[in-house]
């Protein structure tokens, strides 16, 4: 028995774990030149560049069930957030895990007292049922819902925008309720990470598990029926199963599937003699005017991004792919941190069409693996836009797929 797996991003590559454990043979085809799909990243003048500001969430379930986290030697932002408004940093951070930044965080210019304590009662919130309970809510847009709770406009403007902006890629808060809350959740129970090689050190331990040979890079698919491949340039390929494991516009286009909607991001990367602030804490844009949402001085959270006596600073687009976003972005992070922005570096620019798959509402994750024809599709946009939903897919269509050919 054969399967093919056309993508080796993490839910590809989780697909095809899940198969080869089960004793299954797996050819994973890939278009590009390495493993990983988004989750990828680039050395440059010793320097980690993760293709986007990404991170992971620790909570997530997918992650220690698939990986070894302990070899992954992640390394941890500081719960919480520096909300940077008219020239200063002000600390919001979870008092239940950060107890000494409870005053620093009530006194914070984001909203009033009761908005702070309404952000515990939300946290209470989603933390009192099981996680699978959130994905049942009712639906409506985040922006409904935290005005719904009580929220005012002015800390959904100055700390929910930037800080959904960056992790959904959803500034305008148009996305499902049911996935903020999610995200709000993991954000609750466990740490923001990076590998301390960059965000790409995921998906190849996934691939050092498959046998030599298994992936086949720079092999892009041009078609494929239930039971074949065609290789572009017409070489075809039988196979006992077929599986999608693409990023959603590819996988649409592929399987025939509706249009999945891409929400973009640009992200430039910028190098420091000196850092504009030794946080470990991701800095988020308390102004509203963007269009850097989050920033991260990302050799403050893993030192292993930098040479030695340099730093790397991340500046994050969400929506945002076309244009000079250097100067743009320089620009901005001026009026934050004076002239010193002049003598930055800039190292590169990544602009990202389709950095995860919309989820407006009414959102339903756990769409179906196993196709009416016969093939199989799995991703982030079948399940969450998550790390967790991407693995998650892949492993649960390994097991369609081999209860199928079994």
């Amino acid at each position: 028995m054969t399967v093919a797996i056309i993508g080796a991003g993490l839910a590809g590559l989780a697909c095809a774990n899940e198969l080869h454990a089960a004793g299954v043979d797996v050819t994973v085809y890939e278009a590009s030149d390495g493993v990983g799909g988004r989750v990828r990243s680039d050395i440059v003048d010793g320097f980690t560049l993760d293709r986007g500001f990404q991170v992971a969430l620790t909570a997530y379930p997918e992650m220690h069930r698939q990986l070894d986290m302990e070899a992954l030697d992640l390394q941890a932002f500081d719960p919480g957030a520096l909300v940077w408004r008219n020239g200063k940093g002000s600390v919001v951070a979870d008092p239940f895990r950060m107890p000494r930044s409870t005053f620093a965080t009530a006194t914070a210019p984001i909203g009033s007292l009761l908005d702070k304590a309404r952000i515990a009662q939300l946290r209470h919130s989603v933390r009192s049922v099981h996680p699978s309970k959130l994905l049942q809510n009712d639906d409506i847009t985040t922006h409904e819902a935290l005005s719904k709770f009580g929220f005012s406009d002015r800390i959904i403007e100055r700390f929910f925008t930037p800080l959904v902006g960056g992790i959904q890629l959803d500034p305008d808060l148009g996305d499902s309720r049911r996935m903020f809350d999610i995200i709000f959740r993991m954000l609750a129970d466990g740490d923001s990470v990076v590998p301390a090689a960059g965000m790409q050190a995921i998906p190849d331990q996934l691939a050092a598990r498959l046998p030599a040979e298994t992936i086949r890079l720079e092999t892009p698919v041009a078609s494929a029926t239930a039971n074949s491949v065609t290789i572009d340039g017409g070489v075809h390929v039988e196979h006992d199963a077929v599986v999608v494991a693409t990023e959603g516009p590819a996988a649409a286009a592929l399987l025939g599937l509706p249009t999945v909607a891409s929400k973009a991001v640009g992200c430039v990367y910028f190098a420091a003699d000196a850092a504009p602030t030794d946080t470990k804490l991701v800095i988020l844009d308390g102004t509203g005017a963007g269009p850097v949402l989050n920033v991260a001085v990302m050799s403050n959270v893993a030192p292993s991004y930098a040479p030695a006596g340099r730093h790397l600073i991340a500046a994050a687009m969400p929506g945002h792919a076309d244009g000079d976003l250097a100067t743009v972005a320089r620009r901005q992070l001026r009026s934050w941190w004076g002239a010193q922005v002049d003598t930055w570096d800039h190292i590169d620019t990544y602009r990202i069409a389709h950095g995860q798959p919309g989820q407006q509402p009414p959102f339903s994750p756990k769409q179906a693996v196993a196709m009416t024809d016969g093939r199989f599709v799995c991703g982030d946009h079948r399940d969450t836009a998550s790390t967790q939903g991407a693995l998650y897919s892949g492993r649960r269509c390994a097991q369609a797929v081999a209860e199928r050919i079994a």
